[in-house]
C-alpha cells in the first residue's frame, strides 16, 4: 500500500511538472501551423479573438495591418484518433492552407493524410483544399471534391467536414461585413496579440 501511494503520488508530481511544458509546446506547435497556413497571403501577425460564444479563433493580418484572413482549429473524429487541424482562410473563407499537427490513424492508411510526396512540400491530400469553398468542403462520395484517401474514408471525411464545420462556426461569430485592418469585431469580448515569424487497417464507409 505504501509503495503504491509513493507511486501515484510520484506520477502526480512528475504530470505537474510536465503539463506545463507540454502545453507550451503544442502552442508554440499551433503558432508555427498559423504562420504556415497563412503564408501564401502574406500574413506576418495574428490577433486571438474570443467571441461571445467562446469559440476562439485569429485575425490573420498582413505586414500593413490589413485583414487578409482567419484561422481556426478544427477537431474530427477519424479511425482510431481525433485529428487536430490548424485551418487558414481568406476573408471570403476559402481555404488558404491547412496542417494536421495531431493524428494516430492507421499506418499506411489514416496517416496518408499527412504524407508528403517526393518534390512536395505539403501533404498531398491537404493541397487539394485550397482555394476551395470552406463552407461547402464534402469528399467525393458525400458529391464534394475531395477525393478521398483509398481505405481511409473515415480519416478524409474527418479532416474534411472538421474544416467545414469550423468554417461554419467562424461566419457565425463573424460580424457580417468584415472590413479588412478593421481593429475590433463585433460581439468579440477579448482580444490579445499572437504574433509567429515563418522562421522562428482502416475500413471505409
Amino acid at each position: 500500500m505504501l509503495i503504491a501511494a509513493l507511486a501515484s503520488g510520484g506520477l502526480a508530481l512528475l504530470n505537474t511538472q510536465t503539463a506545463p511544458v507540454i502545453a507550451e509546446n503544442k502552442a508554440r506547435e499551433q503558432a508555427l501551423a498559423r504562420t504556415e497556413v497563412m503564408r501564401s497571403l502574406g500574413v506576418t501577425d495574428f490577433e486571438e479573438v474570443v467571441a461571445d460564444d467562446g469559440t476562439i479563433y485569429w485575425r490573420a493580418l498582413d505586414e500593413s495591418g490589413q485583414l487578409a484572413g482567419y484561422v481556426a482549429m478544427a477537431y474530427g473524429k477519424g479511425y482510431s484518433s481525433t485529428l487536430e487541424t490548424v485551418a487558414g482562410f481568406d476573408t471570403d473563407l476559402k481555404v488558404a492552407g491547412l496542417k494536421i499537427i495531431f493524428q494516430q490513424e492507421t499506418p499506411g492508411l489514416g496517416t496518408k493524410s499527412v504524407e508528403v510526396k517526393k518534390g512536395d512540400t505539403s501533404p498531398w491530400f491537404l493541397q487539394q483544399f485550397v482555394g476551395k469553398d470552406a463552407l461547402t468542403l464534402a469528399v467525393t462520395k458525400d458529391r464534394g471534391e475531395i477525393d478521398a484517401i483509398t481505405g481511409a474514408t473515415i480519416t478524409s471525411r474527418a479532416v474534411t467536414n472538421s474544416v467545414k464545420d469550423a468554417a461554419l462556426e467562424l461566419k457565425g461569430v463573424l460580424p457580417a461585413t468584415p472590413t479588412a485592418g478593421s481593429q475590433s469585431l463585433e460581439g468579440d469580448t477579448s482580444m490579445t496579440v499572437d504574433t509567429a515569424s515563418a522562421e522562428g487497417g482502416e475500413v471505409t464507409q
